[in-house]
């Protein structure tokens, strides 16, 4: 199984520390320093979010926002409608 790790990118361009794409086969997921915050599932097509940790700090929901594209207002009414599932990321 190939796994990539990779850091996000600022908004100048640069290499953002401690913020990292992880692409496996079955998914991407976001992670920030050690803890998984966002999980999309390719074979699912659903996006699952941490239960206690997807809104955790500004710079975490800066970079989530990148991942998700999108912003806090569109995640929070995916997670009120259902779209997105609030899980347990870091078992």
């Amino acid at each position: 199984m190939k796994v990539t790790v990779r850091n996000m990118i600022s908004g100048r361009g640069n290499f953002v520390a401690n913020q990292f794409i992880i692409d496996t086969p079955q998914a991407t997921y976001f992670q920030s320093y050690r803890t998984i915050i966002a999980k999309k599932d390719w074979k699912s097509g659903k996006t699952f979010l941490d239960k206690d940790r997807w809104d955790f700090s500004v710079t975490t929901g800066k970079y989530r926002n990148q991942f998700l594209l999108e912003s806090i207002a569109e995640t929070r009414k995916k997670i009120d409608s259902g779209t997105y599932k609030l899980i347990d990321l870091n078992k």
